[in-house]
């Protein structure tokens, strides 16, 4: 089973940056999905941004298009989440998760409970 270690959390001023990384230990197949979620005090997970590994191709919540970037070295099995212009409401704990895909299977629309594998999470505080 893919092992994932979460990093890179801080505290920031609202419009900062922060760059998060999600590194995987074990075998990583190519037909698997990574996605970043958070979940804020009194607040449900949320899907923030995904990745499917084999073609690269992204997704993102609209509440942070435009902002966020996922991004993958698979020489180093690592996965980021570059995010920008950050706010007070991305105030969160960050966790990676990683699942595999079949083909025919989107990688953005797996909820959290489809993802065996997950990182112990960073947190991630912006102040205004």
């Amino acid at each position: 089973q893919v092992q994932l270690v979460d990093s890179g959390g801080g505290s920031v001023q609202a419009g900062g940056s922060l760059r998060l990384s999600c590194k995987a230990s074990g075998y990583t197949y190519n037909n698997y999905c990574i996605k970043w979620f958070r979940q804020a005090p009194g607040k449900g997970r949320e899907g923030v941004a995904s990745i499917r590994i084999a073609s690269g191709s992204t997704a993102y919540a609209d509440s942070v298009k435009g902002r966020f970037t996922i991004s993958q070295d698979n020489a180093k099995n690592t996965w980021y989440l570059q995010m920008n212009s950050l706010r007070s409401e991305d105030t969160a704990i960050y966790l990676c998760a990683a699942t595999p895909l079949r083909p025919i299977d989107s990688c953005w629309a797996q909820e959290g409970e489809r993802f065996p594998s997950w990182g112990q999470g960073t947190q991630v505080t912006v102040s205004s």
